[in-house]
């Protein structure tokens, strides 16, 4: 037999003591480093630290692990504000400066091109990222589960990560004060009335989330209790409660979820108090918002959001705008003012109902919105003659529907703006798009401090 016959890699245990040093931060927030060759993931740690940590999960191609020591401290590592870091999602980063949590946002777009490399994305120009004066109580709306502790007691909050355990939020560094004041008076009614609480398990109709949401420019506060049968006992004195104690609470909804899911929204949506909508303001237009109407969560940056990728289109009198996943007309009525015509889309049909009465309160005669998936619009609408000069997206996390980026390749319109939540989704649409496309530059804009999410604006330039 050889001397130099090989052994086998020695691999790592649940149960593990290690110690580590890492090398970043993963697009999800969690500290990398390497084991014996192979990617751990640990919550909770920064680059550059040294930690001792325990394995909790053997896959495969990667380890999980648990911080239990710090041996070395990044130099940016601070304590966390808020008590339930490490507890629930949405406060990854607590534990970072803040000038470090956005540059790691600019770091999470140069992994995501290295991962996915699109043409020429060694040359994109990265600008450097836009951060918050104050990046704390930024969200105007929360939506929190509700659960009945051992006690009978009703909680409202989150869940804890890869669980079905709620943990009680009542305060929270991310969410605006008023609207967490409204989460906790509502949890307060909701136990004074003994209010059924859904629970599959135990085969138990009732009440399944809150969702409070809060205009900046009004300070109107709508409400929509989230059920799982629509009329739930005691429905009219929980209403009659809210009317009673909650004046600033203008409107009042009830949205019918009767399915075994982790969606929030069900089908069917009623209106039980007070207006069906609230009035949001922004850069001089008013939207009204309906429940489940998307708009975005942090209004300061939204500000500046808009503001980057109207310069970015760079729009005139004479463009044609499409406003892809248009939502409540937001983008598109904000731009309408510059050019001869805005045209969006989205499936949502109440959305569509919302954008098109914005375009009305506005004044706005020149927007036109459809119910349907751009892929199949967009193509229709230059059949009638409708030829678009100027594209801006803003797309779920999920990013664009293949036919979509196929759509844009073939139909080129020259002026395109892309706005990202997903530096991995966008990383990958990238490569499609560049078949035409040249990336000019990416500006991410802190939209959620103190988190891993990273949104980002994009400006494209037909290949010439």
């Amino acid at each position: 037999m050889s001397r130099y016959t090989r052994t086998k890699p020695v691999e790592a245990v649940v149960g593990e003591r290690v110690i580590i040093t890492i090398k970043r931060i993963g697009i999800n927030g969690e500290g990398i480093g390497y084991l014996r060759h192979k990617i751990i993931f640990i919550p909770g740690v920064l680059p550059g630290e040294v930690v001792s940590a325990t394995i909790t999960a053997v896959a495969p191609k990667f380890l999980r692990g648990e911080m239990t020591h710090i041996e070395k401290p990044n130099k940016d590592r601070v304590q966390p504000a808020d008590k339930n870091f490490g507890k629930v999602g949405g406060l990854e980063l607590n534990h970072l400066a803040y000038p470090a949590q956005v540059a790691f946002k600019d770091d999470v777009l140069r992994q995501s091109l290295e991962k996915f490399a699109p043409r020429d994305y060694k040359d994109y120009q990265i600008k450097p990222g836009i951060g918050m004066a104050n990046p704390t109580h930024y969200r105007h709306k929360a939506q929190f589960p509700l659960a009945v502790e051992k006690g009978g007691k009703i909680i409202a909050g989150m869940y804890a990560p890869g669980t079905h355990d709620l943990i009680s939020i009542t305060h929270s560094i991310t969410q605006s004060p008023r609207t967490m004041q409204t989460i906790n008076a509502l949890v307060e009614i909701l136990n004074a009335l003994h209010m059924p609480i859904y629970d599959l398990q135990q085969h138990r109709q009732g009440l399944r989330t809150l969702v409070v949401r809060e205009s900046a420019s009004t300070e109107d506060l709508q409400v929509t209790f989230v059920s799982s049968v629509e009329d739930f006992r005691d429905r009219d004195r929980l209403v009659a409660a809210v009317k009673a104690t909650m004046p600033a609470v203008t409107s009042v909804m009830e949205n019918v979820n009767p399915d075994d899911t982790s969606l929030i929204w069900g089908p069917k949506t009623i209106h039980l108090a007070g207006a069906s909508t609230i009035t949001e303001e922004l850069r001089g237009n008013k939207f009204v918002l309906s429940p489940e109407a998307f708009f975005q969560l942090n209004p300061v940056q939204t500000e500046e959001l808009y503001a980057i990728a109207l310069r970015a289109l760079n729009l005139d009198k004479a463009d044609r705008l499409i406003d892809a996943y248009a939502g409540v007309g937001t983008l598109g009525l904000t731009a309408a003012k510059h050019v001869a015509a805005v045209r969006g889309m989205e499936t949502i049909a109440a959305a569509v109902h919302d954008a098109q009465r914005n375009a009305e309160i506005n004044g706005i005669t020149n927007a036109v919105y459809e119910v349907g998936k751009a892929e199949n619009v967009i193509p229709r609408w230059r059949k009638e003659g409708f030829t678009p000069t100027a594209l801006i997206v803003d797309p779920p996390r999920t990013g664009l529907d293949v036919a979509l980026r196929k759509t844009i390749v073939q139909e080129r319109p020259p002026k395109f703006v892309y706005i990202s939540c997903n530096p991995s989704t966008l990383a990958r649409d990238l490569v499609t798009l560049t078949e035409a496309y040249d990336v000019d530059w990416l500006q991410s804009i802190d939209m959620f401090p103190q988190t891993a999410r990273c949104e980002c604006v994009v400006k494209l330039s037909l290949r010439k």
